[in-house]
């Protein structure tokens, strides 16, 4: 049915240079006539249910999430209502990747940092949400942006052009992206399944290649730490901290360009999706390098997340094959003598069962990995040269799952994409969804939600967290 779609038969100049043409009978309204901001403060702590907008949407916030937030911070909070439309508007300079619009669904309380708006009766609400939607992924409202930093009020927007559809339009066109949404979703979540199951293996395989070796008779002896059990006799067993240096990054100012866009890879967060890493989706230039603290760390090191909502289930670990730089939010280990890059990493990302419960939140929520906690894990080495045999096997053992792997996550990055047009081409008339929303069924199947930490690669994750608390820039 989706793509049975076809443009509209009659279209007409919008006057705006980035929609070109839409449909002849829509009208193009300022924003002013389609929202209205709205703001009612907690005064005197009449609401606690504390939302959050998180990877797109508002949900609850449990309380076991809120430590750190004394009572009298909600006063500062704002009440939202079912239906009213949460914008982040804040620091859109630094962070160009996350979800910013959500669609309130519980009355409750968020952070007075966002834009909240009401529509009006020229539009139904779900329409007027579907189309700031569009525009947070299309990534247009960041031209309304003011000042160094980035942020929007209401009197940046409200010119903004809006495409009005007649009301039973605006109606067909929601039913039609609820009904082709949940089929993405339906297809991602299949997908995110495949994933954990390809995880799982591949986690079995590297488990037995760095706890017992490649030797099946080899002997063993207590390792004299609970957590490694029994360790082949010749391995010695040496606290992480003993096998290489650590080091940190930081983030150069994003108003200094000469900074950025040169040829150094800058990791962060959301570029640890793969075991190895080759390059990055920012990068510096040599000058952030002469002119900041930041590092540059030597190819054949070991990569780990210390901070983010990324840590939710996992740490995870990557080795580098190019020199890098990182960010605030992750450590490096450059191996010291003795120790092989690649067996230090397959160690490390098998001793997730030691490194989880090191994994604590700060008060505003976000996942930390304190260095103090993970610098002293023991763990058990073998001699140089086995490090490097267990590596190689495991480099080859692997291979057909780490295939499949990056085959998966690239077929939900195409679904997101294929997502983000279509919802793009259907608000602003660019395809007719009026005959498709009349054949659709009357009930569509609810389908499961979406993975947390999955929908966070939507946000993604981001140089930062797509949660309500905004980092502020790390400066040298």
């Amino acid at each position: 049915m989706i793509h049975d779609l076809k443009p509209y038969p009659a279209m007409k100049d919008s006057g705006v240079p980035w929609l070109e043409t839409v449909p002849e009978h829509w009208q193009v309204s300022p924003a002013f006539a389609v929202y209205r901001p709205r703001q009612v403060k907690n005064t005197g702590l009449v609401e606690s249910t504390v939302l959050s907008l998180s990877h797109g949407r508002i949900i609850v916030k449990a309380p076991e999430k809120l430590r750190g937030l004394v009572p009298e911070s909600f006063e500062t909070y704002q009440i939202v209502e079912p239906g009213n439309i949460i914008v982040r508007t804040t620091d859109l300079q630094n962070d160009q990747t996350s979800l910013r619009v959500g669609h309130v669904n519980h009355r409750g309380i968020i952070t007075a940092a966002y834009m909240c708006l009401e529509t009006k009766p020229i539009v139904l609400n779900e329409f007027g949400y579907q189309y700031l939607n569009a525009y947070d992924l299309l990534k247009i409202i960041y031209g309304f942006g003011s000042g160094l930093r980035q942020s929007l009020d209401f009197s940046d927007i409200k010119r903004m052009p809006v495409l009005v559809p007649p009301r039973d339009e605006q109606a067909a066109i929601v039913r039609f992206l609820d009904y082709a949404d949940r089929r993405i979703r339906r297809y991602i979540g299949a997908k995110q399944k495949l994933i954990k199951l390809l995880e799982e293996q591949k986690q079995a395989i590297i488990h037995r290649a760095v706890t017992r070796g490649l030797d099946p008779n080899v002997r063993l002896k207590p390792s004299g730490v609970e957590w490694l059990g029994d360790v082949p006799e010749h391995w010695e067993v040496r606290k992480l901290r003993q096998c290489g240096s650590i080091c940190g990054g930081l983030t150069p100012s994003m108003a200094d360009r000469s900074l950025w866009d040169g040829d150094v890879p800058w990791v962060t967060p959301k570029d640890m999706k793969r075991f190895t890493i080759a390059g990055a989706s920012m990068k510096v230039s040599a000058r952030a390098l002469e002119t900041t603290s930041l590092r540059l760390i030597p190819s054949g090191s070991i990569l780990l997340v210390v901070r983010g909502m990324i840590l939710a289930r996992r740490v995870p670990i990557a080795r580098t094959v190019e020199p890098v730089t990182i960010n605030q939010d992750m450590k490096a280990i450059v191996p010291a003598t003795g120790v092989d890059a690649g067996y230090l990493a397959y160690r490390m990302d098998a001793a997730q069962t030691a490194f989880v419960p090191m994994i604590d939140e700060a008060g505003h929520g976000t996942k930390r990995f304190p260095t103090e906690r993970w610098k002293d894990l023991s763990l058990a080495m073998p001699p140089v040269e086995e490090q490097r045999q267990i590596a190689r096997h495991l480099d080859q053992a692997t291979a057909q799952v780490v295939r499949a792997l990056n085959s998966a996550q690239h077929e939900i990055s195409l679904l997101r994409e294929y997502r983000t047009r279509l919802i793009a081409d259907v608000v602003t008339g660019k395809l007719d969804v009026r005959a498709a929303a009349a054949r659709l069924p009357d009930e569509v199947e609810e389908a499961e939600p979406l993975d947390e930490i999955e929908t966070e690669d939507e946000a993604a994750e981001h140089g930062i967290d797509d949660t309500d608390e905004v980092p502020a820039e790390a400066e040298a």
